[in-house]
């Protein structure tokens, strides 16, 4: 190598989450850090669950790219406390990288949030250096709709998030709501560029022979997704003689209920945690995905699963408000409907779905537009030019 190791980097990726535990941001990102490599000494910095190092070398990627991976303890499945402190475990690890590598640029995002964000400003500002800095959620208010904060520590919270801002050369968001709260609470001057999350297309040879009537459901079941009000939508909607079926993948807090509600009812089947390639299949055989978010989190962060239910063709019944950045997506898009969420609500639209009472004619069936604005390869071109070049291109 050219290059010494020892040899100040060009450029660093901090992002928590990575393939090939999460195989779509973190497949972009992965590409995104071999593609940089082919002209910039860069590095990546992340957590290690499967052992990174020996699936890099399996699959023959990651070449030219330094990693630093650091030992997860955790998952999104863990206790609040438990995350915190691995967090911290991670948060000094990126402080001991980037003192060891010295990068020039830095890229990071909201996974973790605020705490490493706030060690990348202080590197900077120490070593002249510059970052982006991509909120993929807007913290700490998306943590505080889950569980309320203390409001010393929330304030003290988003001070220091508010700071990042300020000091970053460009910021990276979802949507346009999320830039809205952005300006709003932090006065940055630092232009904001919009990038949606990609989603991988596994092609057509993954269409299902036959469509079930009824829905799907691929993703976290976390505090943020109205879990606890589907279930009880589920079970009143069986419980009057429902004939829809309902199949459920991903892991987290609620997962164990799920799991409950699957053995109770054999018109619902839990799949437990499957690759991005199992869920794609399992999107395609059903023809509605459920989205359920809370209301408020909408306005700090954008559901993940939403670009993932574009590729599958199947349609979405997005339960929130209908002022909502995901609502105003789904209906912009005619990509399916949005039902408040309620449980006599969910229950009404599961029996007008059931005997054919939703039209859904006038709804967006092909999506080419949208399949191609949502791709990994236009995503990694949005992310080249918003931090080395110029604004995305949408």
């Amino acid at each position: 190598m050219s290059r010494s190791l020892f040899s100040r980097y060009d450029f660093a990726i901090i992002n928590r989450s990575f393939w090939p535990v999460h195989p779509v941001l973190g497949e972009a990102l992965l590409q995104f850090a071999e593609r940089t490599a082919g002209s910039k000494k860069t590095c990546v910095v992340m957590q290690d669950q499967v052992g990174i190092r020996e699936n890099l070398k399996e699959h023959g990627r990651g070449k030219g790219v330094t990693f630093f991976p650091c030992k997860a303890w955790t998952t999104s499945a863990s206790g609040i406390l438990k995350r915190i402190v691995d967090t911290a475990f991670f948060m000094l690890w990126v402080v001991g990288v980037l003192l060891w590598t010295r990068p020039r640029k830095v890229y990071v995002a909201t996974d973790p949030p605020v705490l490493v964000p706030l060690v990348v400003m202080i590197y900077c500002k120490m070593f002249r250096a510059s970052y982006v800095y991509h909120l993929q959620d807007i913290h700490p208010e998306a943590a505080n709709v889950v569980v309320p904060l203390n409001p010393v520590l929330f304030r003290c919270l988003r001070w220091a998030d508010g700071l990042v801002m300020r000091n970053a050369t460009k910021l990276i968001t979802l949507t346009e709501e999320m830039k809205s709260e952005i300006l709003a609470r932090s006065g940055t001057v630092a232009s904001i560029a919009l990038i949606s999350n990609p989603a991988i297309s596994f092609g057509e040879a993954l269409r299902a022979t036959e469509v079930k009537e009824g829905f799907s459901f691929c993703g976290n079941a976390g505090r943020l997704q109205r879990i606890p009000l589907l279930i009880e939508a589920i079970q009143r909607y069986l419980g009057r003689g429902g004939g829809l079926k309902f199949a459920f993948a991903g892991g987290g807090v609620y997962a164990a209920d799920i799991q409950a509600l699957a053995e109770r009812h054999p018109q619902v089947h839990y799949h437990g945690i499957v690759s991005a390639e199992e869920a794609a299949r399992l999107n395609r055989g059903y023809r509605w995905g459920l989205l359920p978010i809370e209301d408020e989190v909408t306005r700090y962060a954008f559901p993940s699963k939403s670009s993932s239910y574009v590729f599958s063709g199947a349609l979405i019944l997005a339960i929130c408000g209908e002022q909502t950045s995901v609502a105003q997506w789904v209906t912009s898009n005619r990509l399916g409907i949005v039902v408040k969420a309620g449980v006599g609500e969910l229950v009404n639209t599961f029996q007008k779905i059931e005997i054919g009472e939703i039209d859904t004619s006038g709804l967006d069936s092909s999506r080419n537009d949208l399949k191609s604005a949502l791709s990994i390869d236009r995503y990694i071109k949005n992310l080249e030019l918003a931090i080395f070049e110029e604004s995305p291109i949408r």
